[in-house]
């Protein structure tokens, strides 16, 4: 992919940005943000992470340039609860954004908020997902929980027919494969802030839908590489699964590879307009999927496949594209006070997650012995109860998943022996001190975000939310249910 569709763009342009963009850097002013993140793109699949199958040349370069977070969590992996997080710093049971399709209260100091007090502009494109009046409604100025900049749909996953909204309530659709267009909007948008000579820093964030379910419906060309491709499953993927699994991968890998060169232009309009030195560029993913292993799909479920994600850091300005892997795991609400900490902004108190930014600049060791926190506070739709759902609460380290559901532990690996979470440990003798030692980091972290770990369907009463009572989904399809709007903290 090159410049289809895309005009504005010239070599002249480039050449008189960049002296501009670059005398700003030399003044050392605050970093730019570029936030990129797709939606259901696991940790392992990338070839920087070890998959030779999936084709990811620009990722695997910005991988050889960044810090990369090897053991990155999304600790409720759902769309919603981890976009409320990764806005707010909070913890789920606190902003209460814990089921899918909720609307987040405008009472939270966003990263928006406190971006633009520190003199940034701020922009969004692509899927939203956490305002809850239906997903194909408009979102107006005053629930975009601070942002100036709106590309912006609250959720669709039809990829080639895919609406937005800017200003207004006129309706509009991204040409083509939304993901290529997004994309280039986000190029746009870093094209006229090289050429405005503003001194201002910019946060964009960028979010992509793929390569979320459905997997078949990327463009042609990146299907056509997988199409005869050898294909190598995980381990865990029963033998049942494996000609669905097959198929699935094909179309999940030529939705990667089609970001992955959407990443590539990003990066290559930065360089070309001077803005890369001084732009912090991250990429990473809401959650992963499960994608037939363990026979079963999606997200919201404690394994690696569903919890880990992909997190790398650029900055060279003062990361001066200097690999380095951190195995501590981050987790999505640390991903806002980090973000505030690498602009030298300061950080609500309300914050819940951890500043990882002195971490990423090398002035503060990681604390490899910390633990993140797991929730699924009630399992709904496509991992509901009668599909095996549960409510859990869990630690994972860098080598440990520990897990306990309402009944007691539960899921218990060691994943440096067992990657691919085979074996369960849980009750093994020779394994009860360790288990019992991270109960108790457990315990102490539910104590912390003041936790009661109750069931799922008494949560929902307490919050008030109106949800389908077989599957405890919030009916997404119908207008907005003033119910579903959380209004102050759970805990």
């Amino acid at each position: 992919m090159s410049t289809r569709r895309r005009f504005i763009k010239t070599a002249a342009a480039a050449s008189v940005a960049a002296p501009l963009a670059a005398s700003r850097a030399a003044e050392d002013r605050k970093p730019n943000i570029l936030y990129v993140f797709s939606d259901q793109w696991r940790a392992t699949d990338h070839g920087y992470a070890g998959n030779s199958d999936v084709i990811t040349p620009n990722l695997d370069k910005l991988a050889t340039q960044s810090v990369n977070f090897t053991h990155a969590v999304s600790g409720i992996p759902v769309c919603c609860p981890h976009r409320a997080s990764l806005i707010t710093g909070k913890y789920p049971l606190t902003h209460g954004l814990y089921l899918n399709d909720l609307s987040l209260s405008t009472d939270h100091r966003s990263v928006a908020h406190c971006l633009n007090d520190g003199g940034y502009s701020t922009g969004w494109i692509g899927k939203w997902h956490i305002d809850g009046q239906g997903r194909s409604e408009f979102t107006p100025p005053e629930r975009r929980q601070g942002f100036q900049y709106w590309r912006t749909l609250e959720c669709t996953h039809d990829y080639n027919h895919s609406p937005y909204y800017g200003d207004s309530p006129e309706k509009k659709m991204w040409e083509g494969y939304d993901a290529i267009s997004q994309t280039e909007d986000a190029q746009e948008y870093l094209e006229n802030y090289s050429r405005s000579g503003t001194d201002n820093p910019f946060a964009l964030f960028l979010s992509w839908g793929p390569p979320h379910a459905p997997y078949h419906t990327a463009p042609e060309e990146y299907q056509k590489l997988y199409a005869d491709k050898e294909i190598t499953l995980r381990e865990n993927v029963p033998q049942e699964h494996e000609k669905a699994a097959l198929r699935d991968y094909r179309g999940y890998y030529a939705h990667m590879t089609a970001l992955d060169h959407c990443m590539g232009d990003l990066l290559k309009t930065l360089e070309e307009t001077g803005l890369a030195d001084n732009t912090i560029v991250v990429y990473t993913s809401d959650h992963g999927d499960m994608m037939h292993t363990r026979g079963a799909m999606k997200k919201q479920q404690p394994w690696d496949e569903s919890l880990r994600v992909p997190f790398l850091v650029r900055w060279p300005e003062k990361l001066k594209n200097q690999p380095r892997e951190i195995s501590m795991p981050i987790d999505t609400p640390d991903i806002m006070p980090t973000l505030l900490g690498l602009a030298d902004l300061s950080i609500p108190e309300e914050v819940e997650g951890i500043d990882r930014s002195k971490v990423i600049l090398g002035a503060e060791a990681p604390d490899d012995n910390h633990a993140a926190l797991m929730t699924c506070p009630a399992p709904f739709g496509q991992w509901s109860r009668d599909r095996g759902g549960r409510e859990y609460r869990g630690v994972r380290t860098t080598r440990y998943t520990y897990c306990r559901d309402l009944n007691g532990p539960w899921l218990f690996y060691d994943n440096e022996t067992d990657p691919f979470q085979q074996t369960n440990l849980v009750g093994k003798p020779e394994h009860a001190a360790l288990q019992t030692k991270l109960d108790e980091r457990l315990n102490a972290l539910l104590k912390q975000t003041r936790d009661e770990f109750l069931p799922g369907p008494e949560l929902i009463k307490r919050s008030g939310y109106v949800v389908d009572p077989k599957d405890e989904t919030v009916n997404y399809k119908i207008p907005f249910n003033s119910a579903n709007l959380t209004k102050s903290p759970l805990v």
